[in-house]
C-alpha cells in the first residue's frame, strides 16, 4: 500500500517518490552559497525540519532554538562532494540535513552507518588514487579510457570502482576480523550532530587499522559514471591497469 507523506505545514504528496521530486526541484532552483529566498520553499523546509524532529531520526534537534533561514551549499566529505540545504539558526548555530532521510523517515541501521565510517576512513585515499591515475595515464585532452568499455572519459565523468572483493566484502570482513557484533556498531561510531556531514570511527586507531586492511584488499578501476559504458565489470574486457593503494 502506498503511504502518502505529509508535511506539518499541510503539504502533501501521493508517494515518496513525489515528495523526494519535490525538494530535488527546489534544491536546482538555488545556487551554491544561496539564501533559500521564496517564502514556499522556506516554510517547506521548516515542516521537513520539522517531520525530521517529530520522527526522531537521532543527533539533536534540527530545527533547535528556531530558524532564521536555510542555504544551499556544497557539502564536502572524505573524498567527495555534493549539494544540499543548511539551517541557519537564530542563535547562528547551523547545521547541514537530508530531506531524503526526513521524507523516508526511517533511521540508518548500526550496520549503515558503520558502512559510512568505512567510506569516510578511505575517501580521502581513494579521491588521490583516483588524481594519480589521471595525473599518470591521462591524454592530451585530460582523458583516459574506461576500464570496463575502453570509451574516454574525463576526471568528472570517471569514478574508481571496486573489482573483487567488493567494498561492502571488505566492510564485512574486516567486522568480523575485529570481533565487533552487528548490534554494538554504534558505541564505536559517532553520533549525528551539527555539521557533521558522514559518520566516522570515534576511535582513530579503528579507522587507521580500517584504512590498513583496505588498502591491502581492494583492487580499484577506473570506470565510466555513465551506466550505458557497462554497468559491471568484467575482469575479461578490463583494459587499463589496476588501482592498489598503499599500505
Amino acid at each position: 500500500m502506498v503511504k502518502p507523506i505529509e508535511l506539518p505545514n499541510g503539504k502533501l504528496w501521493r508517494t515518496q517518490k513525489e515528495a523526494l521530486q519535490h525538494f530535488k526541484e527546489m534544491l536546482g532552483r538555488y545556487k551554491n552559497d544561496q539564501i533559500v529566498d521564496r517564502l514556499e520553499d522556506h516554510d517547506d523546509l521548516v515542516a521537513i525540519l520539522e517531520r525530521y524532529d517529530l520522527l526522531e531520526l537521532g543527533g539533536p534537534s534540527k530545527v533547535g532554538p528556531g530558524i532564521h533561514h536555510f542555504e544551499r551549499r556544497l557539502n564536502r566529505g572524505e573524498g567527495y562532494s555534493s549539494p544540499g540545504f543548511w539551517v541557519v539558526r537564530i542563535d547562528g548555530t547551523e547545521t547541514d540535513f537530508s530531506c531524503p532521510k526526513a521524507i523516508r523517515g526511517t533511521p540508518a541501521t548500526a550496520i549503515e552507518e558503520y558502512y559510512a565510517a568505512c567510506r569516510s576512513a578511505v575517501g580521502a585515499d581513494l579521491a588521490a588514487a583516483k588524481q594519480r591515475q589521471f595525473d599518470h595515464f591521462s591524454d592530451a585532452d585530460g582523458k583516459i579510457a574506461c576500464d570496463v568499455s575502453g570509451v574516454l572519459i574525463s576526471f568528472s565523468q570517471a569514478q574508481l570502482r571496486h573489482a573483487d572483493p567488493q567494498f561492502g566484502q571488505i566492510v564485512e570482513e574486516f567486522r568480523q576480523q575485529q570481533g565487533w557484533a552487528k548490534a554494538d556498531l554504534k558505541e564505536r561510531l559517532t553520533t549525528a550532530g551539527d555539521s557533521q556531514i558522514s559518520t566516522s570511527f570515534l576511535d582513530e586507531n579503528d579507522a587507521t587499522a580500517f584504512r590498513t586492511f583496505h588498502h591491502k584488499k581492494a583492487v580499484l578501476h577506473v570506470v565510466s559514471k555513465d551506466p550505458t559504458h557497462g554497468a559491471f565489470l568484467d575482469q575479461g574486457r578490463l583494459v587499463n591497469r589496476a588501482v592498489r593503494l598503499e599500505p
